[in-house]
Formats: structure tokens, sequence, C-alpha cells
């Protein structure tokens, strides 16, 4: 019974790392990586394992396509059983209608082994240039008309690539690369890449140059001095290279926004941005207005309309249902100075210079808890904020510099649930952390009422199952404010013939998981899922309860260097069911499960492999990879007992068994579901796993087991 799920991880086996016989694609790049909007192209996706079977392929966002180009099937010989090639380039139809939204985009392909891991394309909306000269000279160079994007591949070490322009003196030329953000969501692409470019004359004598401005990736503005052709070098500052550092290059010459001020908006009134960037004349602005639409809260990409009609490359902005205000002057340097702001708000600010930092005062009452949050970095502005909330003297009561947002940090900072001392008036001041200031460092404060809510997580991005079979998606929780309740987890939107069973996080863990059966019947096919959590909340005295409903987060897992493990946020959570793979069932002995302290219950497992897949193989109740636990939905003090399981089976061995124990620290708990994985190792960090059904544990602590 097979279950691909990707982000399975865990026990390392006692033998050597084998490989299992079938793995579903880990896609490593797409070339060329780019699209231009109103256009269709064929691109070539490469992967790690076979695409064979693919059939479908599902991109993230509106008006992007992609069409499977079926190679010819191997013809049989005479007298010979046709093998199935191994297909590690495929190429895809890709279209992008007129008006999609510019930008990157995932893409996921299915296929008979399953969906694959996260590829990414590039939406641009000039022509794209492909390096097909794989040159490492300007006499060779690429030759382009602006605007257009540039791709290619920083292939081999000491990697030069040329392309070749003409350009008349005074024109302004914007430079955008993306390259190392290409890579943060590939699972086994463990170095990225470090671009530089160069702007060099017909002599070569460098024009301009530039290294690091989006993260890794260059961005730069030129002037060019006089009329004539002009080159385009791309390397990685250190010389090295990838087969899969792909890049994608937009050389333009309109104006391109790199952010705009308010960076924070209302989700229903009209605004005009002041654009920011050096390519835009100063005190530019476009306006937006988003009616008779309600735009969705949070952060989101805006393409703001130009004075000819036409439309500025999109930009970050963050919307929020709070009252929204900005920075009234630059005066606001200290206590006395402080700007006045009711709370809840968000306002709009800039660090205007070097060394600035800004004061906003409002007044509290005794137990009153305020969050307080920094959309900044995560919107491309250049701030590294830090914030302190001080009373009416200036004394600093608490502070916040970097925050972990799901499993990623980041510059923004956050605190919550700060909790009002004593009536009075109180500030909260942010600066850079370098003391540095511009007009591209802007950032938005928002600062809401602290309310009990909890955020949620997926483990990976996708779940693969097949029919008659089940498959295991961990959720793991983080609570915020106070909130200590139940999580009950939710799935929408499942593919013909699959049911979810959804199980909770329990108030004293953090990991839930939801189990996802195929019938036997059930089509092959993928589909985007949504996952979510409900938890009710006590309103006041009247014992009223409301319902909190979040949306988990899904997550690629990256392979890290050395064998860690690590995670990307996606824009997508997939489950599909895919031909029978390398295990065809997994059987328990039991599926109720009952313990107090000091019992222990063993549970049989037997598992049925495909013919000729005799591959090692770990069974498991918990997710984990070097000693580190992703995933483990067992209420408090029950655990696995290795001694006294049988949990490695090597060279085609069929049975197993688990031993469940619990201790005195065990906690109550009705049904909290749990599975076994049976997991086979595909790389160092990822495994297929093949899940049985839905288990349930009933737990009574020890005071009530003694009762």
């Amino acid at each position: 019974m097979k279950n691909l799920l990707s982000s399975l991880i865990f026990v390392l086996f006692a033998a050597a790392t084998t490989t299992a016989q079938t793995s579903y694609p880990m896609l490593m790049t797409l070339e060329p990586i780019a699209i231009q909007v109103g256009t269709s192209a064929d691109m070539v996706v490469k992967s790690r394992s076979s695409m064979w079977g693919a059939n479908k392929v599902m991109v993230s966002g509106q008006g992007v396509t992609g069409e499977v180009l079926h190679p010819a099937p191997p013809e049989a010989k005479e007298g010979e059983e046709v093998k199935e090639p191994s297909l590690t380039n495929l190429t895809i139809k890709f279209a992008a209608t007129p008006d999609a939204q510019p930008g990157v985009r995932d893409f996921k392909v299915f296929t008979d082994r399953g969906v694959s891991t996260v590829g990414q394309i590039v939406i641009t909306r000039d022509p794209v240039v492909w390096d097909d000269v794989k040159t490492d000279t300007m006499e060779g160079a690429k030759a382009f008309q602006v605007p257009a994007t540039l791709t290619g591949v920083l292939e081999k070490n000491e990697d030069l690539d040329y392309f070749k322009f003409s350009a008349e003196a005074g024109q302004q030329l914007v430079i955008h690369c993306r390259c190392m953000r290409l890579q943060d969501r590939i699972h086994d692409l463990q170095t990225h890449a470090d671009p530089i470019i160069t702007v060099k004359n017909h002599l070569g004598s460098t024009v301009a140059a530039c290294d690091n401005y989006f993260a890794a990736d260059p961005y730069l503005v030129v002037e060019i001095p006089q009329t004539g052709e002009y080159f385009i070098e791309v390397r990685d500052v250190r010389y090295k290279a990838n087969a899969y550092w792909n890049y994608a290059i937009e050389v333009i010459d309109r104006p391109f926004p790199t952010n705009a001020f308010p960076l924070a908006i209302a989700a229903d009134q009209p605004v005009t941005f002041e654009l920011i960037g050096e390519s835009l004349p100063a005190g530019t602005t476009a306006t937006f207005d988003s009616f008779p639409l309600s735009l969705k809260p949070g952060r989101q990409w805006l393409s703001l309309p130009t004075p000819d009609g036409g439309l500025y490359d999109p930009i970050p902005v963050y919307v929020s249902g709070e009252k929204v205000i900005s920075e009234a002057g630059d005066d606001n340097d200290d206590v006395e100075h402080a700007q006045r702001i009711e709370v809840p708000a968000v306002v709009n600010g800039r660090m205007d210079k070097e060394a600035d930092i800004d004061y906003f005062s409002f007044e509290a009452k005794k137990g009153d808890t305020l969050t307080f949050e920094v959309i900044a970095r995560r919107s491309q502005s250049m701030l590294d904020s830090f914030i302190s909330i001080e009373d009416a003297q200036g004394k600093r009561l608490y502070s916040a510099d970097d925050y972990t947002f799901g499993r990623r940090s980041n510059w923004d900072s956050k605190y919550d649930n700060f909790t009002v001392p004593a009536d009075g008036v109180y500030h909260v001041s942010i600066y850079d952390r370098h003391l540095r200031g511009g007009e591209d460092f802007v950032y938005a404060i928002e600062i809401s009422r602290s309310a009990p809510t909890f955020e949620l997580t997926l483990d990976t991005d996708k779940t693969l199952t097949t029919p008659g079979t089940s498959g295991v998606l961990f959720v793991r929780a983080k609570r915020f404010n106070g909130f200590a309740g139940d999580i009950q987890l939710h799935a929408e939107n499942l593919p013909a013939g699959v049911q979810a069973t959804a199980g909770k996080i329990l108030a004293s863990g953090q990991d839930g998981c939801i189990i996802f059966t195929a019938n036997g019947d059930a089509p092959f096919d993928a589909q985007h899922v949504r996952i979510y959590g409900s938890a009710l909340l006590d309103e006041g005295e009247q014992e009223k309860q409301t319902e909190l409903l979040v949306d988990a987060v899904p997550y690629q897992e990256t392979y890290m260097p050395g064998g860690g493990r690590n995670h990307y946020p996606v824009d997508s959570y997939t489950v599909s069911v895919q031909k029978p793979s390398d295990i065809r069932q997994l059987k328990v002995s039991a599926n109720e499960i009952n313990l107090k302290p000091g019992e222990e219950v063993k549970i049989d497992v037997e598992l049925v492999r495909a013919e000729g897949f005799d591959k090692n193989i770990s069974l498991d109740v918990i997710y984990q990879h070097l000693n580190q636990v992703w995933g483990n939905s067992l209420p408090k003090g029950v655990k696995m007992d290795g001694n006294k399981s049988k949990v490695l089976l090597t060279s085609g061995e069929l049975k197993g068994h688990v031993t469940l124990v619990a201790d005195d620290t065990l906690e109550r708990a009705e049904r909290q579901q749990f599975c076994i994985m049976a997991n086979v190792s595909l790389n160092f960090v990822m495994k297929a796993t093949y899940t049985s059904g839905p288990l349930f544990i009933t737990t009574t602590p020890k005071e009530e087991a003694a009762e």
C-alpha cells in the first residue's frame, strides 16, 4: 500500500541507506524558466526520478496552464518485455493569458508515480530570450532587443554568459535578476547561486555592475553613456556552477517600482501610492481602487496603472482590516515628539534618513492586550526592523527583533500579547537594526487587539495514495495569546474517490494528522486541497462560544547541506491517487487502543510488497529525521518502545510490530488519531511513506485510573 507522502523523513535505517524502486518526481528546473504573457511555449522540465506517465500540470494562480507533450512510447522487441523508460526531461507546453499576473508561480506535475515536488516558472511581460549559444565570450554573445527577459543556466565552473544589445545615449535601463530566489523551493538543490551582473561597452569596459539587492539577486538601473553596442555578463560571483542554476533577467526601458508608500492599505478603500524605485521620477504616484471587489487581507501583489494606460510591474502591498494611518512627518524622532495614534490601527512609515527612529504614542487601559507586527522585509522593503514598547517616560518595557513566521525566520519584528500594566500613555518605536534609511525603507506596523488564536503549518505540500490505500498528513500548531484548546482539523476539495479522516491537535500537543483513503475504484488524479483547523473560543461571561477558523500553510521540504531538513512555504497542498507501487498493503492487528500508565500494547504489522521489491523498510508512528521530531500526534505520555518493537524489515521481510507504552505523565485523550508508517528511503532526507488506515488511542491518566 503506497502513500508517497513527501515530507517523510524519519528514522534512519540501521543498515546503509537504500533507494526505493520508484519515487515521485523531484523537479529541479525548467528551461527556459520564463514565459511571456499572451504566448505559449514548449519548455523542458528536468527532474530527479522519472516523469513517465505524466498527464497533468498544476500551476498556482490564474492565467497560466501547462499541457504535457507525451514522448513516443518505447517499441517492443520480439520476445522481450517492454521496459518503462526513465524520463527525467519532459516537454510541457505552457501558456500564459494576456492578463496573467507577472511574477513567479509554483507548478507540479502529476505522473503514474504521484505528484511531483514544486517547480518554478517566471511570468514576464517581455519577449523571452534563451541563451542557446552557450558561449563564454563577448564575441559569441546572444543578441536581443530591449525590452526582454534573458534566460540561461550557470552550468559549469567559471561559466560566463553574454548577451548583447544596442542602446542610445541617455537611455535608462532597468535590470532585474531572478536566480537565487528561484531555488528556495527546490527540494534537492543544496547550494544556491550567487549571481552578479555586469554591463560592459563594446571595448569590454565596465559601465555598471551589481551583486546583491533582492537577497543574492542583482537589481540595477543603468543610464547608457553613449549610443552603441553593449553587453550583459552573467556569472556566479564565486565562479561556481550547477546544472540547475537557471536565471531570468528582465532588461526593460520602462519605469520599474520596487515598492510603494503606503505599504499597508485598507481592504475596501481607494489609495494613491507614491511609487519607489531608482528608475522612477521623484513624486511618481499611482491610484488603485479595488471597488467593487474587496481585497483579501494579507500580503499580495498589485499591478498599478501607468499614466499611458498600461501597467507597472507588480509591487507588494499589505491589506489590513484595521484602521490605516500614515506617519505625519519626519520629526517624530523621540518620545516628546511621538505621533499620537489610536489603537488598534496599522501605521505606515519610513526611515527617511540614516539613524532615523520613529515614535508613535497611544493611550491604553490596564489589562489591555496588544500585538505589534512589522511588515517590511517580507514586502521587499530594505528595512531590518527593531521595535520597542515603552512607557510614558520612555522606559523600555519590551522589544522585538527578528521573528519566526511559520517555519521561516524573518527580519521583520513582532511582539505578541503585550499586557498593559496600568492606565496611561505608551509608545512604540521602530528603527533599522543597521541605522540605515532612505526612500525604500518603508514599513507598516499593525497594532491589533491580542486575541487567542493559532497558526497551522503542513509538514509537506503533497500526500500520495493508490486505490484502496491510505496516506497521512501531519499538521503542526503554534498557539498565541493564551489559546490553549484542542484544534479540530479539516480537509476540503478532495479528489474523486478519496475520503479524509481528520484528527485533532490536542491542547497538550502541537501535532495532529489527517488520513486520506482512496477507494478501490478511485480514478488516478491529483487535486489541490484546502486544509484548515477550527476551535471554539469562550466569549465573556455569557458562556457564548465562537468558532475560530485558520487555514494551514503548506511547506516544501528542502534538503540542506550535510543531510539536514528544512522547509519553505509554497502556494498549494495536493492530494493524488497514483498507480500501485512498491508496497501494496499495510495491515495492522488493532485500530482501537486503550492505555493506562504502566501499560503497553503490541500492534502487529504485516506488509504486502510488490513483486521484486525487497528494499529495507522502517516502521514508525512519528515523523522524525536526525532525532528531530516533525510530526507526533500521540497523546502526552505515550511513546513507541524501540526495544520491544521490530521496526526494521530487511531483505523482503513482511512482518514487524510496534509496541506502545504509557508512563505516569499520561494525559487524558479520547480516540486520538495516529497511524503506523512504513518508510523507504528515497534520498538522505526524503522517504516514500506507506501508511496504515487511521488508528485511535484512548488514554486514562494515573489519578483517574486509580479511582
